[in-house]
């Protein structure tokens, strides 16, 4: 979670209570809940062992000084945390981590009165399948919408399918309790000509009318009678970050704190409030109607494909020789005096393979899974001099 994020809640907003302590009256700020990391699954340092044991380290200090019912301790998940997200109904989470990361944090979660903090982002999926997605489905605009045919419910935008995704991958592991809280969400005013719909008039639709979802109340398809809450991401565009040029583009304001643009914040705002109708699209083709809704990325603009090295030699090698047969991915570069020969090395080797068949597919939910021999990480791989592809 970022500082620069905005808070939207279903109405009327739940009861918080705050103590007054030294250490709060101190920072002269009301705290609510600790992120320990952000999207540690996709960390390229595979953290995600130290996760769980960092989290109840946390709330211990937290209990400690007496904190912790008014300070909750959770940890942001991306959508690629998930191994299906379409149809919405058949949501599930990666099976490699439901034992060693899922179901601990959810009891964790269950035990401290915590909720599940997810990022979602229907721009990436949008960008990646803007031939089969709709631009009216992904703003919140009025569109024929999608039928899940898992359990016949209508889906009207792409947000809501995403969050119901996770409400159904909670479901199947049991855990219906556990509350969810949309830590990030936002839409790009400007991006590179690759990222299809990142526009000033996009990301005012988006945002405008995802303030009017929120504020006017109501749950999902799936969870009629959830209340949510929605982190907005960003408040200033981020001028210095590195990556795609939509990561410097989520703000609601310049870092000189001029408008990107107009969006409402209240009921009251919006009432006069219209988004634009139809607002020109960057790239790629509209087509009339969703076909699909599902999530393809995670929250970065170039996502990437590695190997898991905590999955053995045996089950790296069995996924390198799928991959480079036939899975078809483009494994010259790995051959002996070959550009990416160096290192040789089962893992080296292993991500050069998964990460062409990753990128070949169009960086699916399922393309980087491998049995587990995989996984998905936002910062481009270094091994040796090698440099790895981002698109076909």
């Amino acid at each position: 979670m970022d500082f620069s994020t905005l808070l939207l809640s279903t109405p009327p907003l739940p009861a918080r209570g705050y103590r007054k302590t030294s250490l709060l009256t101190t920072l002269s700020t009301q705290i609510e809940a600790i992120a320990v990391g952000n999207e540690v699954f996709v960390d390229p340092h595979n953290t995600t062992k130290f996760l769980i044991p960092a989290m109840k380290n946390i709330h211990q200090a937290l209990v400690k000084f007496n904190l912790h019912s008014t300070i909750k301790v959770s940890s942001p998940i991306a959508l690629s945390a998930l191994q299906s997200s379409y149809p919405s109904s058949a949501g599930s989470f990666r099976p490699e981590l439901i034992e060693p990361v899922f179901k601990p944090m959810l009891d964790f979660l269950r035990q401290t009165g915590s909720y599940l903090m997810v990022n979602a982002y229907p721009f990436f999926a949008y960008e990646s399948n803007s031939d089969v997605i709709s631009l009216d489905y992904a703003l919140f605009r009025e569109n024929p919408g999608v039928v899940d045919s898992g359990n016949g419910l209508r889906y009207h935008n792409l947000f809501d399918a995403q969050i119901d995704a996770v409400f159904a991958a909670l479901s199947t592991l049991k855990y219906d309790d556990v509350k969810m809280v949309v830590t990030e969400t936002g839409w790009p005013s400007k991006g590179d000509e690759n990222e299809v719909g990142a526009s000033v008039e996009n990301a005012a639709a988006y945002n405008g009318n995802l303030i009017r979802r929120i504020l006017t109340g109501g749950g999902t398809p799936l969870r009629p009678q959830a209340d949510l809450t929605v982190y907005l991401f960003a408040l200033f565009n981020e001028n210095e970050k590195d990556g795609p040029t939509s990561e410097r583009n989520y703000g609601l304001f310049y870092p000189d704190q001029q408008k990107v643009y107009d969006i409402p914040f209240t009921v009251e705002g919006l009432k006069n409030y219209k988004a634009h109708n139809q607002p020109p699209l960057t790239g790629g083709q509209q087509v009339a109607a969703p076909v699909r809704g599902g999530v393809s990325k995670s929250t970065t603009g170039n996502t990437w494909c590695v190997a898991n090295p905590d999955a053995g030699k045996v089950r790296l090698q069995a996924a390198l020789d799928f991959a480079c047969g036939e899975g078809g991915a483009d494994c010259r570069p790995i051959q002996p005096e070959a550009t990416c020969y160096n290192p040789n090395t089962l893992e080296a080797h292993s991500s050069f393979a998964f990460n062409s068949y990753y990128q070949k597919k169009g960086r699916g939910m399922g393309d980087c899974y491998f049995g587990g021999a995989a996984y998905v990480v936002t910062q481009e791989p270094k091994f040796g001099q090698c440099e790895f592809p981002t698109g076909y």
